[in-house]
């Protein structure tokens, strides 16, 4: 590339360079139909052959070997001037009122630009409870640079270390900067510290501390927190425009974009122009089926726990121009309602709907799904555990709840349900294995064996089934019997577009997309394994607010 090129990275790392190889894109298609005979063989969704002509092609998306058509993607109908009922000017227009998108508009506000936000549902929308970042102050680099090298590896060394530096050197000042936002609007939200971070043990020899953000107690959320900082940010001068979903984007002839088309309740459109910049962050995808079966074919079984996340901001950013991640994105499944959310990762006894033992229980509740990815399953499965258990698992990572503690997510137990989601709970203590596999809705007689199968194992101190170490082996003979059900179900996904270390959009040859910024679920880069790591407790949260922080800033000041 030209180091005259503004508009072009210095240099392409191996991330980008892969994701320009292998990701999807408008440019990767038609190079590969322009390299043929004008037609493409590919196949549709529902497997069948055809046949398409490169001008047919920029009609609908194509997978970057032209194999498939993204038909849940199609190219956005023109939208004329006379159709557009009103035009607005902004500084910085930005797409999607979540755990991103409103850090981002109060940032660039408190930087002196004139901001608005377009949002699809009528309030501001996140979940989850906690956001976390590393407090540098109270950090050695060293231990900075393990931390970093801990989550590339849990993304199996296929994210950009460049974004995930970003977060790491920058988050403990972002969050602490929502925090204190978030308070200011009247949010219900602490910084709960290192304590929190069960997971981070054993990451680095030096000193490690977090400032850890937490939106509650249940059934108070993240969303909660963000609909307070969106009255901060509506006092900095923030203008909120909700049920206004964006519809397109508005580019110049150079390919720069400038705007964004909206459209409200009653049909009419809105355009919003953007002197300095559009800030995607719109969400992730999980509520198109399509777009799941095609990026993520393993989530097919799986309950969704959210709504309106169809991949709009996809679609917009794909057709300005956008490579977004190859096939095989990052996805989170988790269940931290059914039970003590500190227990999870707790290898008790762990059996499936039929009440089969069948995994190793080491295995972190973050991966469990790709064992129970099957139509019976969906996802389900159960802790099981005895009355020594406070004893005899004392020692173990995270954080026991006893027997008394464990009542608030006891659906059977009449005590007052305080801090959870009285509807999730999923809890049950009972004086026989039978009757407990009757409240786990397993099987009692396979239940009966496979505990029986264990205890035997345990006795032995030899797992010869899975493999798990003898001092994670304990016995289930004691009355009254524990489970937890717990119901691993879409929380988020984490792959998007392609972008720079300022959120920048690139398009297919590695360029800088002009006034396009992408951030939240919808900006690529930061994972790259299957599964969403929970080494730190509030990984995705932090990394919204910081991204948000960060992004709002920087297109402000262009």
């Amino acid at each position: 590339m030209s180091k005259n090129d503004s508009n072009k990275s210095n240099e392409i790392d191996q991330y980008t360079r892969n994701v320009l190889q292998n990701g999807l894109s408008r440019r990767s298609f038609l190079t590969r139909a322009a390299m043929g005979t004008g037609a493409v063989a590919f196949t549709g969704l529902t497997g069948s052959m055809a046949t398409a002509s490169t001008d047919d092609c920029v009609k609908t998306a194509k997978s970057s070997d032209g194999g498939a058509t993204l038909e849940f993607m199609p190219k956005p109908k023109p939208i004329s001037d006379r159709d557009i009922v009103s035009t607005q000017t902004f500084d910085v227009v930005v797409v999607g009122a979540g755990a991103s998108g409103v850090p981002a508009a109060l940032s660039a506000a408190e930087n002196g630009a004139k901001v608005a936000v377009l949002q699809k549902q009528a309030i501001a929308v996140s979940q989850g409870n906690t956001g976390s970042g590393i407090d540098l102050a109270n950090s050695d680099k060293a231990a900075v640079e393990a931390m970093v090298n801990r989550l590339m590896g849990d993304s199996a060394h296929r994210c950009h270390p460049e974004l995930v530096r970003e977060w790491a050197y920058n988050s403990g000042e972002a969050v602490s900067w929502v925090i204190d936002r978030a308070k200011k609007g009247g949010a219900q939200i602490v910084d709960q510290g290192t304590k929190v971070q069960h997971g981070i043990h054993g990451v680095t020899e030096h000193k490690l501390n977090f400032v850890t953000s937490y939106c509650g107690p249940k059934p108070y959320t993240t969303g909660d927190g963000m609909r307070a900082l969106a009255k901060v940010a509506e006092k900095a001068g923030v203008k909120f425009f909700f049920n206004m979903p964006a519809q397109q984007l508005v580019q110049d002839d150079s390919g720069k974009v400038i705007g964004v088309i909206a459209q409200d309740r009653d049909g009419k459109y809105h355009k919003y122009m953007a002197k300095k910049g559009v800030i995607l962050s719109s969400g992730d995808y999980q509520n198109n089926e399509a777009m799941c079966n095609f990026f993520i074919p393993d989530l097919k079984n799986f309950e969704r726990k959210q709504m309106d996340r169809t991949g709009d901001g996809f679609s917009m950013a794909y057709w300005a121009g956008g490579v977004i991640e190859p096939i095989g994105h990052t996805k989170m499944l988790h269940d931290f309602d059914a039970g003590p959310a500190s227990m999870c990762d707790m290898p008790f006894l762990a059996v499936n709907r039929k009440g089969e033992r069948f995994v190793n229980e080491t295995v972190a509740m973050s991966l469990m799904n790709n064992y129970l990815r099957d139509e019976e399953n969906a996802g389900h499965y159960s802790q099981v555990f005895d009355a020594n258990y406070m004893e005899q698992a004392a020692n173990w990572p995270g954080k026991l709840y006893s027997p008394e503690q464990m009542k608030i997510y006891m659906p059977e137990d009449p005590s007052p349900k305080i801090g959870v989601y009285e509807s999730q709970i999923n809890t049950y203590s009972a004086n026989t294995l039978e009757e407990l596999a009757v409240k786990l809705e397993c099987d009692p007689k396979t239940f009966v064996a496979n505990v029986k199968r264990y205890n035997e194992l345990c006795k032995t101190g030899k797992d010869d089934d899975f493999g798990k170490p003898s001092a994670k082996m304990l016995p289930v003979v004691k009355a009254p019997f524990y489970g937890i059900h717990r119901r691993m179900r879409i929380s988020t996904l984490c792959s998007g577009m392609l972008v720079d270390k300022n959120h920048q959009a690139l398009d297919a040859d590695g360029n800088k997309i002009g006034g396009l910024f992408v951030i939240g679920n919808l900006g690529g880069g930061f994972y790259g394994g299957v599964d969403y790591p929970l080494t730190v407790f509030g990984l995705s949260l932090g990394r919204c607010y910081t991204f948000g922080y960060l992004a709002g800033k920087y297109v402000a000041k262009l």
